[in-house]
């Protein structure tokens, strides 16, 4: 058994150093990571410049490119044997609702299924005052995968799993759960760089919008861990129809 894990804050992050350990009983542990902290990557590819990769310690290898690059390269030839399960994170961080679109931890995952394997994206919901207890994250992480091991799951999903930030006893369980949303984000910041030229910085997300009864936000709040299926097919189905409908007014 061969697991390839990946994130987006880099090989360095103390959430992917606890989560390769946590796993390594189950199974033999390549890291393939960015070398700099890649957040908000969401599914980018670089296709204008080659990738260098360096092997920094045995089985841990950083990428100057994204998560998805680092799990792209992983899995379509970078090594002489296959692997069988991609696991990310645990990322410095809630994912949760809207996130999934911009993160770069769900991302890794999401091509992992792209190329065939079962994934799964942890994350902790870590504050400024909270612990930042990613050994919790990591066992959680351990949790999953063992028992997905033991009773796989249908190939086609990718587990978005957030884990609040608490020491691992204080876990009240596992909740299924679907995806919340946000407002919309708050504005951009200005600022000045040294020379006074306008920058600007990308605002925080918004609140909670849709925190209700089976979310993922309710799950956190309530100290459950979350996981959530996710699918690749964006494809709105219920609308085809309607859509068809509206389209014949084009003519043609």
């Amino acid at each position: 058994m061969k697991i390839l894990v990946s994130n987006d804050d880099g090989y360095q992050a103390r959430g992917i150093r606890a989560l390769s350990k946590a796993l390594a009983d189950l199974a033999e542990v390549t890291v393939v990571a960015p070398d700099r902290n890649r957040s908000g990557a969401s599914n980018s590819l670089t296709l204008d410049m080659p990738l260098r990769v360096i092997e920094v310690d045995p089985g841990v290898y950083c990428v100057q490119g994204t998560p998805t690059d680092c799990v792209h390269l992983a899995i379509t030839g970078l090594f002489d044997y296959d692997h069988d399960m991609v696991v990310s994170g645990v990322n410095d961080g809630a994912n949760l609702g809207d996130d999934v679109l911009y993160s770069g931890t769900v991302a890794a995952a999401i091509e992992g299924r792209f190329l065939g394997l079962p994934t799964l994206a942890v994350s902790l919901c870590t504050t400024p005052e909270s612990g930042g207890h990613f050994e919790t994250g990591a066992r959680v992480a351990r949790q999953l995968v063992g028992e997905m091991l033991e009773r796989p799951l249908d190939p086609s999903l990718i587990l978005n799993v957030n884990v609040p930030d608490v020491p691992f006893e204080a876990l009240k369980g596992f909740r299924g759960t679907r995806l919340g949303y946000r407002h919309r984000s708050e504005a951009i910041i200005p600022a000045r760089d040294p020379r006074g030229r306008p920058v600007y910085w990308v605002g925080p997300a918004g609140p909670q919008q849709d925190a209700g009864p089976g979310t993922d936000f309710q799950a956190i709040a309530q100290g459950y861990v979350s996981v959530t299926p996710l699918q690749i097919d964006l494809t709105r189905h219920a609308v085809l129809g309607e859509l068809s409908g509206w389209l014949e007014g084009l003519g043609g």
